[in-house]
């Protein structure tokens, strides 16, 4: 009897002694990430600044989607550029991002409060409102954070991550994305160029005459290779060269002029920033977007 006293006082004192560590084991695995700094490239500055994760969200948020959109739109974009920062930091990196287009564009304070004026305050707490709702929130595949790429309109359906890029991630194929057409103002969009402009621009000798040859297309149509009067480009190099918004786009000529329409902005890899927003205008929530975007991924704290 005088044992199972003594058995029972020692689980009594042992059970407190274990929910207690297990708790303050998660606050220090919460509180490194709420202290996780990201080093930022600022390109116009040329300078490298060191930024709490969740400040450097913010004004990652700030660049990367208009103020307007909805909130669980903002909430999935919070999730992504969390998930795509936390998955380039290394320790021996001179920075982690840049502020570009090249990684995510981010925008500091001092920027923000000159844009925003006197909504400076209310935009500033839907912003923090949606990243602090998806506090610690990642996307994994098998485990493992993704490579979470996003862009800003598709050409009504995202691209399988091969066909743009080199790796073959299963979690990034190709699926619908109906809503771009009707709330992106950035669909589609037209371009004309003087004809000897065009073909300096491209770097081709001048003519007269226009031969254009698609060679190949991804599954939604974007070009992959395309041969303008005997000379290949590919469809990135083009959209690069003439400066377009994607790589989708159609060439004619007429007269001295060339008129280009394009579809799309961006690489059209990922998440659609506009084909969130029209999800969740519809009601969708901010994990139905990412699971919608991102194939097969579950979003988990760290």
């Amino acid at each position: 009897m005088i044992r199972k006293v003594v058995g029972s006082a020692l689980i009594l004192v042992l059970i407190p002694s274990f929910i207690s560590n297990f708790y303050l084991k998660n606050m220090v695995v919460d509180e490194t990430l709420d202290n996780h700094v990201i080093k930022v490239k600022q390109v116009s500055k040329n300078e490298i600044v060191e930024l709490n994760l969740e400040d450097y969200l913010i004004g990652v948020l700030a660049g990367e989607m208009p103020i307007s959109f909805e909130e669980e739109a903002l909430k999935a974009q919070a999730v992504v550029a969390r998930t795509y920062a936390l998955k380039r930091v290394k320790e021996d990196n001179v920075y982690d991002v840049v502020d570009t287009t090249k990684n995510q564009v981010y925008l500091d304070d001092e920027y923000l409060i000159r844009a925003w004026g006197n909504n400076y305050k209310k935009n500033m707490q839907k912003i923090k409102k949606a990243i602090s709702e998806t506090s610690h929130e990642c996307i994994f595949y098998d485990d493992k954070l993704i490579d979470a790429l996003f862009f800003s309109t598709s050409v009504g359906a995202t691209e399988n991550s091969e066909e743009i890029f080199k790796n073959n991630l299963p979690y990034l194929r190709s699926v619908s994305s109906t809503w771009d057409e009707t709330v992106s103002p950035v669909f589609t969009e037209n371009y004309t160029f003087k004809l000897d402009n065009f073909y300096k621009l491209l770097n081709l000798p001048f003519s007269k005459d226009l031969n254009i040859e698609k060679i190949s297309v991804t599954s939604t149509g974007r070009i992959k290779e395309i041969k303008i009067n005997g000379v290949k480009f590919t469809g990135q190099k083009i959209q690069q060269l003439l400066k377009l918004r994607s790589n989708y786009f159609s060439i004619t000529k007429i007269g001295d002029s060339i008129k280009i329409v394009t579809k799309g902005y961006g690489h059209g890899v990922g998440m659609s920033q506009y084909g969130a927003n029209g999800m969740a205008k519809e009601g969708y929530s901010y994990k139905e977007i990412i699971d919608h975007y991102y194939k097969d991924v579950e979003v988990k704290k760290i």
